[in-house]
C-alpha cells in the first residue's frame, strides 16, 4: 500500500467514533435503583431442600470445594426424589410464599401512602450537610485570597 489506510484500520476508526459507553453488561443506567425495604421472593422448594442438601455434603464431603459439584449432587438428588418425599420441603416453600405475599401487601401499603414526615427530614438533613460542605471548601478558598 502506499501510506493510506487500510479498509480495516478505517472501519475501526469510525466504530471507536461512533461507540457509545455503555454501563456494566451493556445495559442502559435508566433502570431505577433497587429499594432495600423491598421484602425478596422466597425461595422455591428446590431450593429449600438444597439448604439442607448443601450441609449434608460438606459433612460428607469436607474436602470438596467447589460449587458447581454440590449443585449437581444437588440437582441429581431432587430429580431421585418421588412427590412424597418432595412434600416437606414445597410445605415450607409455600409457608414461606404466604409470608412473603403478606409482607409484599404491607410494603405495598407503605409505599402507597407515601414517604413519612421523619424520612423527608432526614434527606433534608443529608442535602444540608452536602450544602455544608461545599460551602466550607468555597469559604476556605477566599480566606486564603484574603490573606
Amino acid at each position: 500500500m502506499k501510506g493510506g489506510k487500510s479498509k480495516s484500520d478505517t472501519k475501526s476508526a469510525k466504530l471507536s467514533v461512533n461507540k457509545k459507553p455503555t454501563t456494566k453488561g451493556g445495559r442502559k443506567s435508566g433502570k431505577a435503583a433497587k429499594d432495600p425495604n423491598k421484602p425478596k421472593r422466597p425461595a422455591s422448594a428446590f431450593f429449600v431442600f438444597m439448604e439442607e442438601f448443601r450441609e449434608q455434603y460438606k459433612k460428607d464431603h469436607p474436602k470438596n470445594k467447589s460449587v458447581a459439584a454440590v449443585g449437581k449432587a444437588g440437582g441429581d438428588k431432587w430429580k431421585s426424589l418421588s412427590e412424597a418425599e418432595k412434600q416437606p420441603y414445597v410445605a415450607k416453600a409455600e409457608k414461606r410464599k404466604v409470608e412473603y405475599e403478606k409482607n409484599m401487601k404491607a410494603y405495598n401499603k407503605k409505599q402507597a401512602e407515601g414517604p413519612k414526615e421523619d424520612e423527608l427530614e432526614s434527606e433534608k438533613s443529608v442535602s444540608e450537610v452536602n450544602d455544608d460542605d461545599d460551602d466550607d471548601e468555597d469559604g476556605s478558598e477566599e480566606e486564603d485570597d484574603d490573606e
